[in-house]
């Protein structure tokens, strides 16, 4: 009977081995599949060694970081002497992952990597741990194929676990009656993150900015999007006396039915993209970070649409360039200037296109499978 073990860190990670766990199991019933998750692993058939609680605190506090050595000993020593599976598929969570797959290959367990780190990004020399420890890649954009299959890493592309499990463009009729749009009218929305630290560096420029254009063009709407994650006292001190509807737990439906878009960088600009609803990207942190990610980053874009395009599709306004005027400007762009629009959203069509034609958790499953002659 064979065995794996699956390591998640965070609830996006869940939802991801949640769907090849049960893809999996329903084509390997008599499979026998541990790890480490919350509900969406344990309600695909997965027993859990440890939820995923202390996995999601982010920070380094001593606390955080005793937590995570503590779990990783557990995890180790579980995996090595008592469960031996014949397969752990550690999934996304680079700092943790990449620490335990050390002892794993130090131990003659194979180790499948789905969502690895993106060394493409920034900190490219853990491609050296990951050549070192892991057995095979699965890799969730085209262009990441070739740069580990470029080290000698056995690698797999898998298609972007987005494609499948973003739901259908909501009904923009529906949902505009719902919220007390105008249909005449055109509709931004502003996406300003989903930490606090988000909200303080960029809420003030995106409200003056949504203030501005509506001066500019009162025919205009106005929506912002509360994530889910941060409290409406939270909220609302960083938002303070701005007029405009907040709709908060409808982050997709809102990306679909959008004319136009304000974004903090970050996954959403790649649903953003499957939608192909126009974007801009702002983004702007405490300095010293900013100092920071410029001596560690490979890449000089910073959204996932021209990342995948290998070109600027969707304008990226980054720290000191965050201006109202700058703002204002692009999305005037986007939203009056109809060629420019036009070809923004064909070329939003192309990258698309480039994630669209696997579905990623079957390919992971199916990936497994082979390796374990199931």
């Amino acid at each position: 009977m064979k065995k794996i073990f699956v390591v998640t860190g965070e609830y996006s990670g869940d939802i991801h081995a949640g769907k090849v766990v049960e893809c999996l199991k329903k084509q390997y019933p008599e499979l026998v599949v541990e790890g480490i998750g919350g509900e969406n692993l344990r309600n695909a058939g997965a027993k859990l060694f440890s939820d995923q609680k202390k996995m999601g605190a982010v920070g380094l506090s001593p606390k955080i970081i005793i937590d995570h050595l503590t779990l990783g000993k557990r995890v180790v020593d579980y995996l090595t002497k008592e469960f031996k599976p014949d397969l752990v598929l550690l999934i996304d969570y680079g700092a943790f992952n990449l620490s335990i797959s050390k002892f794993l290959k130090k131990a003659g367990i194979k180790v499948f990597y789905y969502i690895p780190p993106q060394v493409w990004a920034s900190r490219k020399w853990r491609i050296n741990t990951i050549k070192k420890n892991i057995d095979k890649v699965l890799c969730i954009f085209p262009f990441e194929k070739d740069l580990y299959e470029s080290y000698g890493i056995p690698t797999h592309y898998c298609g972007h676990p987005l494609v499948s499990q973003l739901p259908e463009k909501a009904d923009k009729i529906e949902f505009f009656e719902k919220h007390g749009f105008d249909i005449n009218k055109k509709l931004v929305s502003i996406f300003p993150g989903s930490r606090v630290f988000e909200l303080k560096y960029l809420m003030d420029v995106f409200v003056k900015s949504a203030k501005e254009l509506q001066k500019r063009h009162p025919d205009l709407q106005f929506c912002i999007s509360q994530a889910p994650n941060l409290k409406d006292d939270v909220y609302n001190k960083y938002l303070k006396d701005a007029c405009f509807k907040v709709i908060k737990g409808e982050n997709q439906a809102l990306l679909s039915v959008s004319d136009a878009l304000i974004l903090a960088s970050g996954t959403v600009a790649l649903e953003a993209a499957l939608y192909q609803s126009p974007m801009i990207i702002a983004y702007r942190g405490p300095y010293l970070f900013y100092l920071i990610y410029l001596l560690v980053r490979c890449i000089k874009m910073v959204s996932l649409p021209n990342i995948i395009a290998n070109k600027i599709i969707v304008p990226e306004i980054i720290e000191n360039k965050v201006s109202v005027n700058n703002i204002v400007y692009e999305i005037e762009k986007l939203l009056f200037d109809k060629g420019y629009r036009e070809d923004n959203i064909k070329q939003l069509g192309e990258v698309k296109a480039l994630l669209s034609e696997k579905i990623s958790s079957v390919e992971v499953a199916n990936e497994i499978a082979r390796e374990l002659d199931l």
